[in-house]
């Protein structure tokens, strides 16, 4: 039946079967609920918001694809109708993950990419929006909160501008940290927050090193996750963050960061004031 009442056209084929669960947006949810346990009609229809007849004809249709049996008044999933749900609630994960990324994808490494595709469920993208261009920076402070061990790689200028304090006052509380920055970055920093540098270098807790030729994005290692930060190339300003605790992504930061680090040298050997800081 459809929405109105009137007969459904006949379902034919896998495609059918998926349009029929996503045209409405109660019956995936109703379908992952009965996948996590049984459930009442009143459960479902206080869970989807769906009026009693169409819970009741959505059950009809569930149970006409072998989805769901009934056991009393509640209403399980069974091994078909669970293998159902979490493949389309994988595939709206997926979807829903592409459209947030469609204007930014361009800004991000292909390992991140692949794992935000692959992995949506393991991964949190926060792109800066026209009402909240700063949601990138506030998701990374939120992580840096968290971080014991933090190391660093790329253009990080529109990340950490914003968060000075915050990846200040986590320095000296004892977060270990390490940073590879390119040199004019690091006369940026230097010379616009002396003091602030001179305190964390002298805490022991900040190890800084530079490197000519770093990515165009920033790759940041926080204890059990990797967060990789895109950038508008005209304006710097920071546009997506990815991060993630896949284990192939964090493998794959660890692994780019180490051939930074190796080729990397420290910062005391540079010459701040012969750098030429970029406006």
């Amino acid at each position: 039946m459809s929405i109105d009442g009137a007969p459904a056209a006949p379902r034919e084929g896998a495609i059918d079967d998926v349009a029929y669960l996503v045209r409405s947006e109660h019956r995936v949810p109703a379908l992952a609920a009965m996948a996590a346990r049984p459930r009442t009609r009143g459960e479902l229809r206080e869970l989807t918001g769906a009026s009693p007849s169409t819970i009741r004809r959505t059950l009809r249709a569930f149970e006409d694809c072998s989805w769901v049996r009934r056991d009393g008044h509640r209403y399980g999933a069974t091994a078909l109708g669970t293998a159902v749900a979490n493949g389309v609630e994988t595939l709206l994960d997926l979807v829903q993950t592409e459209r947030t990324l469609r204007d930014v994808w361009t800004e991000l490494p292909d390992a991140i990419l692949e794992v935000a595709l692959e992995q949506p469920g393991r991964t949190t993208v926060t792109v800066a929006e026209h009402d909240a261009p700063y949601g990138p920076v506030n998701r990374f402070r939120s992580l840096l909160r968290e971080t014991d061990r933090f190391r660093f790689v790329g253009f990080d200028v529109g990340l950490y501008d914003p968060c000075t304090d915050e990846f200040g006052r986590r320095v000296l509380e004892g977060m270990d940290a390490e940073l590879i920055d390119s040199p004019d970055v690091a006369a940026y920093m230097l010379s616009t927050y002396p003091e602030r540098c001179d305190r964390l270098l002298e805490s022991g807790n900040l190890t800084a090193l530079v490197h000519d030729e770093l990515p165009s994005y920033g790759i940041s290692r926080l204890d059990d996750r990797v967060a990789v930060s895109g950038y508008d190339p005209d304006s710097g300003g920071v546009t997506v963050l990815v991060d993630t605790d896949a284990p192939e992504a964090c493998e794959w930061a660890d692994a780019v960061y180490a051939t930074y680090r190796n080729e990397a040298r420290p910062l005391e050997t540079e010459r701040v004031e012969d750098v030429e800081i970029e406006a």
